[in-house]
C-alpha cells in the first residue's frame, strides 16, 4: 500500500468521523423532537422516497396510515436522518473497501456484504422479511469475518468491522419504526451510532500515527479503557432513560426528586428490559415510580462517571498527558453542565441534542487519550506499506 493510499484512509476515516458525529447529533433531534415515528414505513415515508408535500400526497398518506396521520413538520426529520445514514454507510463502505483492498478475498467479502445489504432492503421494501432478515446477517457476517482475517494493522481492521456495525445499525434503525419505539431497540439504536462514531473516530486516530514511542504508559491505559466502558455504560444508561420518556420524572428538581431526597421508585419495573411486541411506546408507558427510578438510577451513574473521569484526568495530567487530561476535565464540566441545564429547564430541545453532542464528544477524548497511550508498535508497519 502507498503512502498516497494511507493519507486517503486518514482523510476518509476523518470524514466519515465527523459525519458519524453529526448523524449522532440529527438523530438524538429526531428522537427529542418525538419524531421518530413520523414515518411510519421503512426506508419510505409514507410509500415516498422523500415524504408527502402536496395536498394530494398527504391525503393518500393520512388514508394509507389512518393511526398516523401525516405531520409535516416531523416526518422531514425522520427521513433527513434516514438520507444522512444512507451517506454514512456509503461513507463507511468506501472506507471498509480501501481498508481491504490488498487482500483480495478481503475485498470481496466487503463487496459482497453491501451488495447483500442492498439486496435486503429491497426484499424487505417487497414485503420479503425473512429473506431480508437472512441477507442482512449475511451483510454483517461477512465484514465480520473479513475484519477478523485481515492480516493488517488494528486501524484497517476497525475500518472494516464499522462496515458492519453500519448495517447493524440500519436494522435497528428498521425495527425502532416496526417495533413502534421499543426501547431496547431505542437504545440499540442510540449506541449503535455511538459505536459506529468511535469506531470511526478510533481509526482516524490510529491513522494519523497517534501513539507513544514506548509502552511506558500501560498502566494509564488501563485506568482509559475502564473510562470508556463507564461512559459507555452511562450511555447506554441515557438511552434507557429518553427511551422511556423519564429525562423529566424527577419534575426539574436537582439534586432531589420530586422534592425528595427519596422519592418513591420501582427499579425493578423500570429495568424490564423486554416487554413483548405491538405496543406503542411513544409517550411511555411506564408509571412515574418506574420512570423515576431510572431517572436516579441515571443521576447516580453520572456521580460516578464524573467523579472517576476526573480522578482520570488528573492522574493523565501527572502522567505529562496535560493536552489528553484537559480536554477530558473541560468537556466533562460541560456535560454536566448541559445535563443539569435539562433539568433545570425542563428538557429544552437544544440543550437535550448538545447533551447527546457531549457524549460523544467526552467519548471522543478518551478516545484520544487511549490512542495517544498505545506504543506506535504499527509505525513500522505503516512505513513498510508505504514502501510497497
Amino acid at each position: 500500500m502507498t503512502a498516497r493510499s494511507i493519507r486517503m484512509l486518514r482523510g476518509l476515516a476523518l470524514l466519515a468521523a465527523v459525519f458519524a458525529f453529526g448523524v449522532v447529533m440529527f438523530g438524538a433531534f429526531v428522537r427529542l423532537s418525538n419524531a421518530g415515528l413520523s414515518c411510519p414505513d421503512w426506508p419510505t415515508c409514507y410509500g415516498k422516497a422523500t415524504w408527502p408535500e402536496h395536498q394530494h400526497d398527504i391525503a393518500q398518506a393520512n388514508q394509507a396510515f389512518p393511526d398516523r396521520p401525516y405531520e409535516t413538520h416531523k416526518a422531514w426529520r425522520e427521513q433527513v436522518h434516514r438520507f444522512l445514514a444512507g451517506t454514512l454507510g456509503t461513507l463507511v463502505f468506501a472506507l471498509a473497501l480501501l481498508a481491504s483492498w490488498r487482500r483480495p478475498w478481503a475485498r470481496y467479502a466487503v463487496i459482497a456484504g453491501a451488495i447483500f445489504a442492498a439486496v435486503g432492503v429491497g426484499m424487505y421494501i417487497k414485503g420479503e422479511h425473512h429473506w431480508s432478515l437472512l441477507l442482512s446477517l449475511l451483510a454483517i457476517g461477512l465484514p465480520l469475518f473479513a475484519a477478523a482475517g485481515l492480516n493488517r494493522p488494528g486501524a484497517w481492521r476497525i475500518s472494516v468491522l464499522a462496515l458492519a456495525v453500519v448495517v447493524f445499525q440500519a436494522m435497528l434503525g428498521m425495527w425502532t419504526v416496526t417495533l413502534l419505539l421499543k426501547p431496547i431497540v431505542v437504545m440499540g439504536h442510540l449506541m449503535g451510532g455511538i459505536t459506529t462514531f468511535a469506531l470511526l473516530a478510533y481509526a482516524a486516530l490510529r491513522f494519523a500515527g497517534i501513539g507513544a514511542r514506548d509502552d511506558s504508559y500501560a498502566g494509564v491505559r488501563k485506568a482509559v479503557v475502564l473510562g470508556i466502558a463507564l461512559l459507555l455504560a452511562q450511555i447506554a444508561l441515557g438511552g434507557w432513560t429518553s427511551s422511556n420518556y423519564a429525562a423529566l420524572a424527577c419534575g426539574t428538581d436537582f439534586p432531589k426528586c420530586l422534592g425528595q431526597w427519596v422519592p418513591p421508585t420501582d427499579f425493578r419495573e423500570g429495568f424490564v428490559l423486554w416487554r413483548g411486541i405491538g405496543v406503542n411506546y411513544e409517550g411511555g408507558v411506564l408509571d412515574m415510580a418506574a420512570r423515576s427510578a431510572i431517572q436516579i438510577a441515571h443521576r447516580i451513574g453520572a456521580l460516578v462517571v464524573f467523579c472517576y473521569l476526573a480522578w482520570l484526568s488528573l492522574r493523565l495530567s501527572r502522567s505529562r498527558l496535560r493536552a489528553q487530561a484537559l480536554a477530558i476535565a473541560v468537556v466533562l464540566v460541560a456535560q454536566v453542565m448541559l445535563g443539569i441545564s435539562n433539568v433545570h429547564f425542563g428538557l429544552p430541545l437544544p440543550v437535550a441534542t448538545l447533551h447527546n453532542g457531549g457524549a460523544a464528544l467526552l467519548l471522543f477524548t478518551l478516545l484520544a487519550a487511549l490512542a495517544r497511550t498505545q506504543k506506535r508498535h504499527e509505525d513500522a508497519m505503516f512505513l513498510s506499506y508505504g514502501h510497497r
